[in-house]
């Protein structure tokens, strides 16, 4: 069985940035990925807040990261992620390819966003729906732009379309919001937003240049209304990718990892980065930040055992 220093999970801009700190600081390193190297970002046409870099490619900035993580020696696995064992204070990761053992590990699985599931979505994904308002806002100056969802994450994402958008149509198929009072009630004082209680989006349609329009359907009597916008932006969860753990970290309530400031999850020795993490933001940028830290923390970990940082103590 090979062993490594450090072993990420996930080959995202939080695995691979946690793999070219790893490697810098003189640890072996595994990789292990499914899919593409890059992560979710590649699914972005356009990137345009990554810092120094106006625009790029999502596909492209997702790239670089994976070619720069192969430059400092990273070793990589194309493989599943089946479970993480921890057995005799050794840790081993367990994929669909092999066993590892990994002085420590960081967990960069990611995330997905919940999907409507309505016809039109997969089509124009990335050609006027969208699942970032921080990510695509600023394309829709002074347009009409739809929000779908009725927690914390739709009503803030919404009030930041105020800064941008002409009008936000405020999409929920319940009476009323599930988000905290005191956002439900600024948001309901906004000129710009226009509340749709009791709606359902029922299909998302569009031409060559994307999204024009969206369907509603009336949740009480199952009448239907058209509704004109070149954007709809998605707020209905999101799904990280943590199901693999089988109950060894502590988990938020929607699945994600929750971690102490230094990264460390509730087992010594295994850390969490990105949108897998329960954080309050997830960018490129944060997930990079969160990468560099975890890989620093394992460094600290290994090199200075009785240093270590451990949850249990920062609660």
């Amino acid at each position: 069985m090979k062993k490594y220093n450090l072993v990420i999970l996930g080959a995202g801009p939080a695995g691979l940035t946690a793999a070219i700190y790893g490697r810098r600081a003189g640890m072996t390193v595994l990789v292990v990925e499914r899919d593409s190297h890059g992560g979710q970002i590649k699914l972005t046409n356009s990137v345009e807040n990554w810092p120094g870099t106006q625009e790029i490619n999502g596909y492209d900035l997702g790239s670089t990261f994976y070619e720069h993580a192969k430059s400092v020696g990273t070793e990589f696995l194309s493989a599943t992620v089946v479970g993480l064992d921890i057995r005799d204070n050794k840790r081993f990761v367990i994929t669909s390819a092999e066993e590892v053992e990994a002085d420590t590990v960081i967990v960069a699985t990611g995330a997905s966003f919940r999907l409507l599931g309505v016809p039109g979505e997969a089509e124009y994904t990335g050609r006027g729906v969208s699942y970032c308002a921080v990510c695509d806002g600023p394309f829709y100056r002074n347009q009409e732009v739809a929000v779908v969802g009725g927690g914390n994450t739709a009503l803030q994402e919404a009030e930041y379309l105020t800064s941008f958008a002409s009008k936000v149509h405020l999409i929920h198929r319940r009476g009323e919001f599930r988000a905290g009072k005191h956002l439900v009630d600024r948001i309901l004082a906004q000129e710009k937003i226009v509340p749709h209680l009791h709606a359902t989006v029922s299909s998302i349609a569009g031409d060559d240049s994307g999204v024009t329009r969206l369907y509603l359907r009336d949740v009480r009597d199952g009448q239907e209304t058209e509704l004109e916008a070149p954007g709809v932006f998605i707020f209905v969860g999101t799904t990280p990718h943590s199901s693999f753990l089988g109950g060894l970290l502590e988990l938020a309530g929607d699945g994600s990892i929750i971690t102490d400031h230094h990264l460390v999850t509730s087992e010594p020795g295994v850390f969490a980065a990105g949108d897998v993490r329960d954080t309050d933001l997830r960018q490129v940028v944060t997930a990079a930040a969160d990468g560099a830290r975890a890989a620093m923390g394992a460094y600290h970990f290994i090199n200075r055992p009785g240093d270590s940082h451990h949850m249990g103590h920062n609660k």
